[in-house]
């Protein structure tokens, strides 16, 4: 089993930071892309950013220049760095994470979303 497990949401005036973790554990071979996803009340789960286990990285383009996502790929970690937040930003962030994890003594694929964290951006 794999389980994620995000850190770091809370409130914060406009043109603050936040800085958001994810730490993927349990039966784990190897974690391929890692990501940030953010949904917004009463709209649809879209992308923020992504993370390949090279370092490969993208952005929607409204976070462009403001956010960073980084990963610690010893600790299953991944990392995103959120500057000059807008009160657009405000909505529950999620992580999302790929790879190879065992299951039954066999080596399956994984796609796991963590619960969620609040990020509110007041104005």
């Amino acid at each position: 089993q794999v389980q994620l497990m995000e850190s770091g949401g809370g409130l914060v005036q406009a043109g603050g930071s936040l800085r958001l973790s994810c730490v993927a554990s349990g039966t784990i071979v190897s974690v391929n892309d890692m990501g940030w996803y953010r949904q917004a009340l009463g709209k649809q789960r879209e992308l923020v950013a992504t993370i390949t286990s090279g370092g490969s990285t993208n952005y929607a383009d409204s976070v462009k220049g403001r956010f960073t996502i980084s990963r610690d790929n010893a600790k299953n970690t991944v990392y995103l760095q959120m500057n000059s937040l807008k009160p657009e930003d405000t909505a529950v962030y999620y992580c999302n994470a790929k790879g190879l994890a065992y299951y039954a003594n066999s080596r399956m694929p994984f796609n796991k979303w963590g619960r969620g964290t609040q990020v509110t951006v007041s104005s």
